[in-house]
């Protein structure tokens, strides 16, 4: 029976050294470019939902005011959560989590949205990883203590106008949002749509961990970034 030499274990080691190493960098780089899905697209306002011909257009200036004026509350069909870039092993990503468990109110005065908030229930929040899922509950956001992310408005929204159905209109919103426990004041656009016989409004709130106590994970081959981003889309109804 053959022996092996000296040599020949030196050589296995090293092509089972290299093997290690081509399976450490390149097992990520497969799953990721080749095997895991594309992150969701960003919520947005592209894709309206369908309105009866019966309400199309919007009749006179006084008559679409009347149409929106007034109490609205955050229905079904809404939906708020994170956007956020990772290097996972070496190679970078997109995380995204999200949750329709959503809740908020506005009121309407004329073209301009004149109070209004959402609140987030983050321990709802899901991902395509449970493994991020479980750390974005935990050490990240720590729901059991910081169960919500709030937005309030503290100026109004003015739009400029009332949108026709199906028309979109966009504004600039300042408020307060509280996440981790802390408050800060942001300001970032909106773009509201009016529906058949309600109206959806969708944005991106920029979102410097740092500034709300949060650090940005750094553990076991997963890095993510400062900085990330708030979305929501979220669906009116009449209070």
């Amino acid at each position: 029976m053959a022996r092996t030499t000296p040599r020949r274990w030196k050589r296995w080691l090293i092509v089972g050294v290299a093997a290690a190493a081509l399976v450490g960098v390149g097992g990520p780089y497969v799953y990721i470019n080749y095997i895991q899905d594309d992150p969701p697209a960003a919520l947005s306002l592209d894709s309206p939902p369908p309105t009866p011909e019966s309400t199309s257009g919007s009749g006179s200036g006084e008559q679409a005011r009347e149409g929106v004026e007034g109490a609205w509350r955050v229905g079904s069909g809404s939906q708020a959560g994170y956007r956020v870039d990772e290097v996972l092993f070496g190679q970078n990503v997109t995380a995204v989590g999200r949750t329709e468990e959503v809740t908020g109110e506005l009121e309407i005065e004329g073209t301009r949205a004149v109070s209004g908030s959402f609140t987030v229930e983050l321990a709802s929040v899901r991902s395509d990883s449970g493994q991020r899922d479980g750390q974005f509950r935990g050490r990240v956001m720590n729901t059991e203590r910081y169960p919500n992310a709030v937005f309030e408005l503290t100026e109004p929204v003015d739009f400029g106008s009332v949108p026709d159905v199906n028309e979109q209109v966009t504004g600039e919103a300042t408020g307060d949002l509280t996440i981790h426990g802390q408050t800060n004041s942001v300001t970032f656009d909106l773009t509201a749509q009016r529906t058949a016989d309600s109206f959806r409004v969708n944005g991106s709130i920029p979102v410097t961990f740092a500034d709300y106590g949060i650090d940005a994970p750094d553990f076991g081959g997963i890095a993510v970034e400062d900085e990330g981003a708030v979305e929501f889309l979220l669906a009116f109804t009449p209070a």
